[in-house]
């Protein structure tokens, strides 16, 4: 049940909250003086208390709200993300107003209209609680980032988003698995890191680690990259030559485009992975090796082997462990991070830059952004780097519509009809709050108005 803290001198006042309260499902604590208050809150907390409403004034020949200006400072100090509602009259309006642009929830006049003051005490404590809950969520995420990074070597991945660490999770706990890992996802998203990660954590972790791009060799070169050919297997092959599996011997392969393998090439993977055991091609003399793989691609398997391109065999032998790498826009809270790691010595992102960068889709994923942030380096004029050094495509975006521009008396007539609860007001003007704000300071209003 939420819980309001009453602060205020008058007894009726805390009894009327604390009946209006009840019938809401409200809990309503009551607190006669400051100094009462500020103890309630010391001994319950932020935990224990959502949400602070706060008379101006305590002492009976005190009409100049200071002793309320003093208490809500002393309040943010302690607690500054409560919210605090301020009671007041209309004669220190003046003085709720800056109190507002100091951090004050809000504040409403007496006598308080029931059903405004439920509406904002509702709104407050539930954005309260979203808040609490958001900062409980990034607290666990960033203990288990913690974990994650103390107990295996991540090899220097910057990350942040849940997406990510729910793959480096499931990489970290198979890495010393002696089984095949199939890593999917677009190009351009990490899929090597996240190989090089699962050597890392392995038992063969200091044995080598051997990269073929199945995608990068003409497919009759293939066979012999993998496996080696002895001196006259192929045109050209003027002496031996050791293939990838006898490089990796101890330690892992990682066959990067592995949908790109040819069929033969395919069969005497699959038979590699089942026994060791392999030829050189032109040769009859079997090999024995010890080898981790670790295959990726971003090709639709599934649709290869129907369509004949993809031994189905071989799929669920390199497919024991599969681990999916989102696409670069599917987790969004990576892209800062890693936008900052490619920054410059001396560079940093002004807040624009950082916009763009948000709302872009990253077609080409980390390799594009990297791309991106190599080229405002080099573009960027001084230290910060501004939306046009990036060289993004314009967002489309409505033009801004011209601000409303109430006046005095429209501005008075609003306030009176919403009981001086500016957010209503504001509202009704088509105003934000702040803006309402700067107008009533302008135009005087509440300063003898």
């Amino acid at each position: 049940m939420p819980t309001v803290l009453i602060i205020d001198d008058n007894a009726a006042v805390g009894v009327a909250l604390d009946v209006l309260f009840s019938l809401h499902d409200i809990a309503a604590l009551h607190a006669a003086s400051p100094e009462e208050g500020l103890a309630l809150l010391a001994r319950r907390g932020v935990e224990g208390i959502d949400l602070v409403i706060q008379d101006m004034n305590f002492s009976a020949d005190t009409t100049s709200g200071e002793e309320g200006v003093a208490l809500f400072r002393q309040i943010r100090a302690r607690h500054p993300d409560l919210p605090v509602i301020l009671l007041t009259a209309w004669t220190h309006l003046d003085a709720a107003v800056d109190l507002v642009k100091a951090g004050a929830a809000d504040y409403l006049p007496k006598p308080w209209n029931d059903e405004r003051l439920l509406a904002t005490v509702t709104n407050l404590v539930e954005l309260g609680q979203a808040n609490r809950a958001l900062a409980q969520r990034v607290g666990r995420e960033r203990r288990e980032r913690r974990e994650l990074e103390n107990q295996y070597d991540l090899r220097g991945l910057v990350w942040a988003d849940p997406a990510t660490e729910r793959v480096l999770q499931l990489a970290c706990q198979v890495a010393r698995a002696d089984v095949p890992v199939l890593i999917t996802g677009p190009n351009g998203t990490g899929k090597e890191r996240i190989a090089e990660i699962i050597q890392a954590n392995s038992q063969v972790r200091d044995g080598p680690f051997v990269v073929l791009n199945c995608g990068a060799l003409p497919s009759e070169l293939i066979e012999a990259e993998l496996f080696g050919a002895d001196a006259g297997a192929y045109t050209g092959a003027s002496k031996a030559r050791e293939g990838k599996f006898e490089a990796a011997d101890g330690g892992t392969l990682f066959l990067d485009e592995i949908g790109n393998l040819p069929l033969a090439g395919q069969m005497k993977l699959l038979r590699v992975l089942e026994t060791g055991r392999f030829e050189r091609l032109g040769s009859n003399r079997e090999r024995q090796v010890k080898v981790r793989v670790v295959s990726a691609t971003n090709a639709d398997l599934a649709a290869m082997i129907r369509a004949g391109t993809f031994r189905e065999d071989l799929f669920y032998r390199l497919n024991v462990i599969e681990l999916r790498l989102p696409a670069l826009a599917a987790r969004p809270g990576d892209i800062l991070p890693l936008a900052t790691r490619f920054l410059a010595p001396g560079k940093r992102l002004e807040r624009g830059a950082e916009s763009a960068l948000l709302a872009h889709a990253w077609p080409g994923n980390v390799r594009e952004l990297k791309n991106v942030m190599a080229r405002a380096n080099l573009l960027a004029q001084g230290e910060l780097i501004h939306v046009a050094d990036l060289g993004l495509p314009a967002a489309a975006a409505p033009a801004p519509a011209p601000e409303a521009e109430p006046d005095r008396d429209a501005i008075i007539s609003a306030l009176t009809r919403a009981g001086g609860v500016v957010s209503q007001a504001a509202s009704e003007l088509g105003l934000s709050r702040q803006a309402l704000y700067r107008r009533m300071e302008r135009l005087g209003i509440g300063r003898g108005a």
